[in-house]
């Protein structure tokens, strides 16, 4: 495909597959050559492509009305549906849904949530995070190599290691929201423990502090439970979600209690604002794709499931299998033999993807609907790259 100048484009040697349409795991390209899609779009399409419940929502949503009013306005059934049914399988803590439009709006909207109810500036998030790319979420990343081209970002925000119990004496009574992944992502599927969890927890209650778990890729099922805070017996005062809560369509949330969102209201009025925030269409397929995996087992197959993908994609020179249910980091030797199993397995008809900000690992997080047959074929199509490519290097 020849790179079309009109289009921004974010690297210089983007997959550039043509795409036709999708179904499932798969995605086809213009000349009919099939992908596995091992990455969900990251961690998007968590029920695959083309899922037909949610289709069917989105038509019925998009027959009735689409835009009518900015974010609060006006009473919209697939907001306010979507809203109790998120109050009714999370904690009665997070109770009250603010709508965005994606990721990075979510956490924007959690540090000024953050602020606004405690009345401190001091934020506190983890080395090794990804939190988005607009200028909040940008500050309160751990990636340096991100931020360095758009300094000065918001100040007052402090970085601890994720994990490091002892470094959670940086959480004080100035600091108005820590802001962590539960599992981080893009820092290559770290997994911190049970203890420094609920650690973490005590010390902002201690504080006074508002914990903020950026759940937008480990949400909806991907790690084996609906969202990873479960895994660790805690409960965080904010919640934001994107990704794989739409099903396919754009749609973000931060979510606390009614008394914390409430505060948004007055002093000033319209504390926050969205336009496009809670669009019906794509509430509608927010609200399917939710009901999906609330009434099916879907989510208690993940952990066999992932079981099953880490036994057949095992290899004598992968370094480190990181894994919690299907979301997968595979640490190899060099950020080279990364560079040519993803280019490799892409020829083969199998997506897999880097980390932003471990070169050394690739990543793997299917649909959580792959069938085990497909797990079969997609691993050990990545099994025969990974022998081939480090076969040939030695």
């Amino acid at each position: 495909m020849t790179h079309n100048i009109h289009l921004a484009q974010t690297t210089a040697t983007p997959f550039e597959i043509e795409v036709d349409y999708a179904d499932g795991i798969y995605i086809y390209d213009i000349h009919g050559k099939r992908y596995a899609d091992l990455i969900s779009g990251i961690a998007v399409s968590n029920l695959g492509h083309n899922n037909m419940r949610i289709k069917e929502a989105v038509k019925r949503q998009i027959d009735r009305y689409m835009h009518v009013m900015v974010f609060g306005e006006y009473k919209q059934a697939p907001q306010q549906e979507l809203a109790d049914l998120l109050a009714e399988v999370l904690p009665p803590q997070l109770n009250s849904s603010f709508f965005v439009n994606s990721g990075t709006e979510a956490n924007e909207g959690a540090l000024k949530l953050a602020k606004r109810v405690t009345g401190r500036t001091e934020l506190v998030a983890c080395k090794g995070s990804y939190h988005g790319s607009t200028h909040g979420s940008l500050s309160v990343t751990g990636n340096e190599h991100k931020k360095y081209h758009v300094r000065p970002l918001l100040p007052d925000v402090a970085f601890m290691e994720f994990g490091n119990i002892d470094e959670l004496e940086l959480i004080t009574e100035r600091t108005a929201g820590v802001i962590i992944e539960p599992i981080q992502g893009d820092a290559g599927v770290r997994i911190p423990s049970v203890e420094y969890m609920q650690a973490l927890r005590k010390k902002c209650s201690e504080t006074g502090a508002l914990l903020i778990f950026d759940e937008i890729q480990t949400g909806f099922g991907r790690t084996g439970k609906l969202f990873a805070f479960e895994h660790f017996g805690v409960v965080p005062d904010i919640l934001t979600i994107a990704k794989a809560m739409g099903g396919g369509m754009p749609i973000g949330a931060f979510i606390s209690s009614y008394e914390n969102m409430h505060q948004l209201t007055f002093n000033p009025n319209l504390g926050h604002i969205t336009t496009f925030g809670g669009h019906p269409v794509n509430c509608a397929s927010a609200l399917e794709n939710l009901k999906i995996l609330t009434e099916t087992d879907i989510i208690e197959q993940i952990e066999e499931k992932g079981q099953l993908f880490e036994e057949f994609i095992s290899h004598p020179s992968i370094i480190e299998i990181r894994r919690k249910g299907l979301f997968f980091a595979i640490e190899m030797d060099s950020a080279e033999t990364v560079q040519d199993i993803v280019l490799k397995c892409k020829e083969r008809g199998v997506l897999s993807f880097w980390f932003l900000s471990n070169p050394k690992s690739f990543r793997i997080a299917p649909p959580l609907v792959i069938s085990t047959e497909e797990i079969k074929e997609t691993a050990s199509i990545i099994h025969q790259v990974i022998e081939k490519v480090t076969t040939e290097q030695n």
